[in-house]
């Protein structure tokens, strides 16, 4: 064989191996796709139970710190567990309370506001360029008088499933409550049971990876508080110094909303504005607009994703895409998971990456260290 055909054979036996590599990682890589849809399928329709699970865990990594506290002082499990709950959503109560208080002592004013800008707005019409009279004024009344009540049946259905959907949350809310019950509650015994079931040496690495996705959880929840804190402490400052009445109220309303991804920023200052017009009239509305806009872009795009991206380890893009996905995919709730467990799996796999870089430097694949026992969910 001369060396031109050699040259052409080693040619030839190296693509044929270069097709055989790509054509074992295709497969390997389809194999694993099918197992994330099959994955994703599967979550879609467990998601009634999905989600409890997932916001009870939420839940319990506020209340799990006072309780650890209160079982560190001797008393039992599910006294601990029953009393951080329960003073949980009283504090809960009492800022709705508070909410619902200064909303109704500032319901007169805004009603007294809203009859005279009312007036104000007929008179503005029957003046120049409109110059509509009484007559006409009533008969565009009439017309979306008539044009609403063509559209009950519509509107009764929108309200319906709005029920339904109210129900379908208070549902979810309740169950979520009693599983961060059981969860705070027994907790510490779910890690020594993952390592009698799955053995010592798997459990010793689902252990170290589930309190690293705790501590994460912890992370996340305390990054929102904050960012929720500071618009809510903006948009109040904003609100008192224009004069606008249930100033308090409304930066509430802001702090809880901020914990609904894009919807809740988008009801609180949507609420601060309109009741700025009614109040206080169009130029302190249009104040007030700007500075809700201008509060929700430095939350949105600079606050919230520096800040997860420094606690979650992620970076900003990273968070950005996670929430746009989460929206686009469940909606709200989407939006509000996105971020912990995108951050949960990158926590996975920095472990995998751990294990691997020190079972090539020392042969062995033994769990790593773990978080601080500070931060651990158990005792």
């Amino acid at each position: 064989m001369s060396a031109g055909d050699r040259r052409w054979g080693d040619r030839g036996e190296a693509i044929g191996r270069g097709v055989t590599w790509l054509a074992r990682w295709s497969t390997r890589a389809a194999l694993a796709a099918l197992g994330f849809v099959l994955l994703w399928w599967l979550i879609g329709k467990l998601w009634v139970v999905v989600m409890p699970v997932l916001l009870g865990l939420l839940i319990t990594t506020v209340l799990w710190p006072p309780a650890r506290w209160l079982r560190g002082r001797g008393l039992p499990p599910a006294l601990a567990a029953s009393v951080v709950l329960l003073v949980g959503l009283g504090v809960l109560g009492g800022v709705v309370a508070l909410i619902s208080t200064s909303i109704a002592s500032g319901v007169p004013e805004i009603a007294d506001s809203a009859t005279k800008a009312l007036q104000q707005a007929r008179d503005w019409l029957s003046g120049p360029p409109f110059n509509l009279a009484d007559s006409k004024l009533d008969q565009l009344i009439d017309q979306g008088v008539d044009q609403l009540q063509s559209s009950v049946g519509t509107i009764a259905n929108g309200l319906l499933t709005g029920v339904g959907t109210v129900t379908s949350g208070l549902v979810t809310g309740v169950l979520a409550l009693l599983l961060a019950f059981l969860f705070v509650k027994d907790g510490p015994r779910f890690t020594p049971w993952l390592r009698g079931v799955v053995g010592e040496r798997a459990g010793g690495h689902l252990t170290v990876v589930l309190e690293r996705v705790w501590t994460t959880l912890g992370d996340f929840i305390r990054t929102q508080a904050i960012v929720s804190l500071v618009d809510a402490v903006l948009i109040g400052i904003g609100l008192v110094v224009l004069g606008v009445p249930l100033a308090v109220p409304l930066a509430a309303l802001t702090f809880l909303g901020g914990f609904i991804p894009i919807v809740g920023a988008f009801v609180a200052g949507a609420l601060a504005v309109l009741v700025a017009l009614v109040s206080n009239g169009l130029t302190t509305a249009i104040i007030m607009l700007v500075i809700v806009v201008v509060v929700q872009q430095l939350e949105g795009n600079v606050l919230q994703p520096v800040l997860q991206s420094r606690s979650l380890r992620l970076h900003a893009a990273v968070v950005l895409l996670a929430v746009t996905a989460g929206s686009s995919l469940y909606g709200i709730a989407g939006a509000f998971l996105a971020v912990p467990v995108v951050a949960a799996v990158s926590v996975v796999m920095r472990y995998l990456d751990e294990v691997i870089q020190r079972g090539s430097v020392s042969g062995a694949s033994e769990p790593v260290e773990t978080v601080p026992e500070r931060d651990r969910p158990d005792e």
